[in-house]
């Protein structure tokens, strides 16, 4: 197996720039607050926000995204060692008179597949930040039509710089090493019409400074000396530096070949066109005759909220897929395709909170259910709101347009996935007695004290 890169950030941009230089990163969104960030960093710096160099201020960021990723895999790994119950296992396809059927306690399941957190270097967490600088002002993404245009007209004809801070952890070690790249770039002398039609594409609303190399502002540049791909948003020659330094060499990050980055087949042309490709995307064709995603297997967290005095299972967290997605329109768990190199409760985990904001450190892991089916299989990881932690799940991408706690009673109710929908019997059992179960442990201990 190629060396992991958990890229902390879901920038299209930066993805495929790695992408066409060999590597498709794992996609792990920070979610860290930039604004209130800088701010913080100004006032620990006594200086007025607008006077922090733009140098600091990306390296900053980027350390900040990187170390904040690195802290979900942290919550990942601590869930993962105090997960309970069994992993049980059934193969529909292998038995004409019922299931074929398997059961083990899931911390030995996890002891046979440790995935990415148990490797001995890696995986790596890239996190990266990207500002313009003209005539000493810092500018990041405009957001909004006006503050763009102003910026445009600003920039025309001038020469300004592209600093983009990169910092690399990996998780193994807890290493990191740091590093800025910057551009001197040059911007065309163009028209007020062509900054309209430059505004009504959308390209530089959400990019730092309002432009791009790579897309449709590419003909408004003149000139770039220095890093060209720190422009994009990422250097490759200083990330390839950065991990010289951990002595990996690059090769050892390639997971794609030459013919993947040429025509990539996912064959999933619905998806919104931001939407980046990750390792462990795209189809199986099933032995039972259907086509399946994720050639890895797929996961999802089936999160519950029991009463603690009463044992009983009050609700659990359903998502209300896109329409674009696979089954459009139907509930079910958030979950998706498992990513190269981890393992299913890894990838349910991950999957979970980038599609319905579902964090490791509130929810404790008590089983799972896998169906397999040979070439490919999905885990249901079975999981219980933490006593003292209030899950608020939301949807965090586009494969979602709500999610949601449901009453128990009421998710048979519910268009359901079809997947879910036949598991669901099995599931509403199996709670209520790891709830019940838990309830007398509970009890026990209590008398005990």
């Amino acid at each position: 197996m190629t060396i992991p890169l958990i890229l902390a950030s879901k920038s299209r941009p930066r993805c495929d720039l790695l992408f066409h230089a060999g590597i498709c990163p794992t996609v792990r969104v920070s979610q860290v607050d930039e604004e209130s960030a800088v701010e913080k960093l100004a006032a620990d710096s006594d200086l007025p926000v607008a006077e922090v160099p733009t140098e600091q201020r990306v390296l900053f960021l980027s350390g900040l995204k990187a170390r904040a990723v690195a802290q979900t895999f942290q919550a990942m790994k601590e869930a993962a060692q105090s997960a309970e119950g069994e992993r049980v296992t059934v193969h529909p396809l292998e038995s004409d008179e019922g299931q074929a059927r398997e059961v083990e306690p899931l911390s030995t399941a996890l002891t046979k597949d440790t995935g990415l957190l148990g490797l001995e270097k890696g995986p790596f967490i890239l996190g990266c930040d990207s500002m313009f600088e003209l005539s000493g002002v810092s500018y990041g993404k405009p957001h909004d039509v006006p503050t763009a245009r102003e910026r445009l007209k600003t920039m025309r004809g001038q020469r300004g710089v592209l600093w983009t801070g990169h910092t690399l952890i990996d998780l193994a070690s807890g290493k990191e090493e740091r590093a800025v790249s910057m551009a001197q770039v040059t911007f065309a002398d163009y028209s007020d019409e062509e900054i309209e039609a430059y505004l009504r594409t959308g390209e530089p609303l959400e990019v730092a400074g309002s432009f791009t190399l790579e897309g449709f502002g590419g003909a408004f540049i003149e000139s770039v000396s220095g890093d060209p791909h720190g422009v994009i948003g990422l250097s490759l020659p200083l990330v390839r530096k950065l991990f010289n330094r951990f002595d990996v060499s690059w090769p050892e990050l390639w997971n794609v070949t030459r013919k993947d980055t040429l025509a990539p087949n996912l064959d999933n042309s619905s998806a919104p066109e931001k939407n980046v490709h990750q390792p462990g995307d795209g189809w199986v064709d099933c032995a039972c005759g259907k086509r399946h995603w994720g050639v890895n297997g797929a996961a999802g967290v089936l999160l519950a909220r029991r009463n603690a005095e009463t044992g009983k299972v009050t609700d659990i967290v359903l998502q209300h897929r896109s329409a674009w997605s696979v089954e459009g329109g139907k509930w079910g768990t958030p979950g998706g395709a498992i990513a190269d190199g981890e393992n299913a409760l890894e990838g349910a985990l991950r999957e979970s909170f980038e599609e319905a904001n579902l964090r490791a450190e509130d929810i404790e892991i008590v089983g799972s259910y896998k169906e397999d089916h040979g070439p490919w299989s999905y885990t249901t990881v079975l999981a219980f709101e933490k006593p003292g932690h209030s899950v608020s799940p939301r949807a965090n991408d586009d494969e979602s347009t709500e999610v949601q706690w449901v009453p128990f009673e009421k998710v048979s109710s519910y268009k359901l996935l079809s997947y879910f929908g036949d598991d669901w019997p099995h599931f509403q059992t199996r709670l209520q007695e790891i709830s019940q179960q838990m309830l007398g442990e509970e009890r026990s201990a209590q008398s005990a004290q």
